[in-house]
């Protein structure tokens, strides 16, 4: 656990998704923001047991928004812990089960992209323990030093939390404190701010806005949903020098058109790119498979023949082999590519 400040920790799960406890001002009060993938509750109570007290419990749980690494672990610890979970109103249809966030976009590019092909599209249904903000009041609940910020583009009521006391910054997924779109640096944990979710973006307009927004604070401490904290300084230069050098890919489906969504889910979406990559894996597999079934073929046939003669040991020849990750014939990732026209509502059950 690292402390971003005073009575501000950050846990880092499985290296490179962050929640945080945060105190009320309150003794032994405090409150959990992001709950990171399924399956941490055990980590993030544990943690919570040796940051405060055996069997403590937060006021509420707070997301950001509700990516499956954010809510992951919603359910089980709102029910663990008997406490509700609140968000924006703009997230409801999708931590509810009522719609699906606009699909993520894999033809964007860089490492991030291609892993998010494989990434689960479904939510856990937080019916039962979820409630919404008051839209119109900035002031957070259960921290009353606190005021919370729409900073949406990558999530339609994404949240990011500010104390104005100090410049304490939790920027949620509106930005990363450590080179995003690279593997290898997430992992490690490398300090740098950097532009969040690329392949999530689905308003980059939006999401540079908010950046600039999160920048105007000029924060003293950073903390966000990937990377490590970053104080000093270098905080607000770093954001600052985002902001105003925003890198808005340049290809990607939300690119030149954003999705467009309302209260109850999606309600726009640009037609989808062309994604080459399940054609191009389906080729190279039946190309192994091909070249598989000719060495078995051919193999074969030198077994067959009898040897006549004293044995002499053949000279050892290499033999240059192709190799590639074979895909299932006329694989499709399910989100969107090469889907048929979408609808003009986009609305919950309904994938793209």
């Amino acid at each position: 656990m690292d402390t971003v400040a005073a009575g501000v920790t950050q846990l880092r799960i499985q290296r490179f998704v962050n929640v945080y406890f945060v105190e009320t001002g309150t003794p032994g009060e405090w409150v959990l923001i992001d709950t990171g993938l399924p399956g941490s509750e055990k980590t993030i109570i544990a943690a919570a047991d040796q940051l405060f007290y055996p069997g403590t419990r937060p006021e509420a749980i707070l997301l950001t928004h509700g990516h499956l690494d954010h809510l992951g672990s919603a359910r089980e610890l709102a029910d663990h812990w008997k406490v509700p979970v609140i968000v924006h109103p703009l997230e409801l249809p999708y931590v509810t089960g009522q719609a699906l966030y606009p699909p993520r976009d894999p033809t964007v590019g860089g490492s991030l992209a291609f892993m998010s092909r494989f990434f689960p599209t479904q939510l856990p249904n937080l019916e039962e323990r979820v409630q919404a903000l008051d839209a119109n009041d900035p002031s957070t609940p259960f921290l009353m030093n606190w005021r919370w910020l729409h900073v949406p583009g990558h999530a339609p009521g994404q949240l990011a939390f500010f104390r104005e006391a100090d410049g304490v910054l939790l920027g949620a997924d509106a930005f990363a404190t450590c080179h995003h779109d690279s593997v290898p640096a997430v992992l490690l944990g490398l300090p740098k701010i950097s532009r969040a979710g690329t392949p999530f973006n689905y308003d980059w307009e939006a999401a540079r806005k908010s950046v600039q927004t999160l920048a105007d604070l000029a924060p003293k401490a950073i903390g966000c949903g990937h990377g490590p904290v970053i104080k000093g300084p270098e905080a607000a230069a770093g954001l600052r020098a985002l902001a105003d050098n925003y890198p808005v890919p340049s290809h990607g489906r939300y690119v030149h058109e954003p999705a467009r969504t309302d209260a109850s889910g999606v309600e726009h979406l640009p037609p989808a790119p062309k994604d080459k990559l399940p054609m191009q894996a389906a080729l190279i597999g039946a190309g192994v498979l091909a070249a598989g079934a000719a060495w078995l073929l051919t193999g074969g046939r030198r077994k067959g023949k009898k040897s006549t003669g004293n044995y002499q040991p053949a000279a050892y020849k290499s033999t240059n082999y192709q190799s590639g990750s074979a895909s299932p014939k006329g694989y499709q990732h399910p989100d969107n590519y090469q889907s048929p026209p979408i609808p003009p509502l986009y609305r919950g059950g309904v994938g793209d």
